[in-house]
């Protein structure tokens, strides 16, 4: 199954409709720095959790608990994309790291986003 989403001229999704690199079955997948941790403000205090001194963001229903998914226009909204961790930063959209993720993840948004919403 591949991503139904927006692709563009390189044949690269969009982000907003992929959000492969938000998900993780690990506990410890992004780790916050102390910059990090200061530049998500009071974001920091509901979104990181920690493991001992090492900072992480929190994992909910499998994907960063930054991560919004609007099952009405399906989309996947990073809510902290302005102060978001420098790992996210780094990740370039089309990179081969990118397209790893979407490779070894790709089927986790579409459930995400087939998902029923709450009554």
């Amino acid at each position: 199954m591949t991503i139904d989403t927006a692709i563009d001229g390189g044949g690269v999704p969009e982000c907003l409709s992929c959000g492969a690199c938000c998900f993780s079955t690990l506990r410890s997948y992004v780790a916050v720095t102390g910059d990090d941790y200061a530049r998500l403000g009071d974001d920091a205090v509901r979104l990181v959790t920690w493991d001992e001194n090492h900072a992480f963001m929190e994992l909910a229903d499998g994907h960063c608990a930054a991560l919004q998914v609007d099952l009405v226009s399906r989309r996947l909204v990073c809510t902290v994309y302005e102060s978001r961790p420098e790992v996210c930063r780094e990740l370039a959209r089309g990179s081969s790291a990118c397209g790893g993720e979407r490779d070894t993840k790709s089927e986790r948004p579409l459930i995400a986003l087939r998902a029923k919403p709450a009554a």
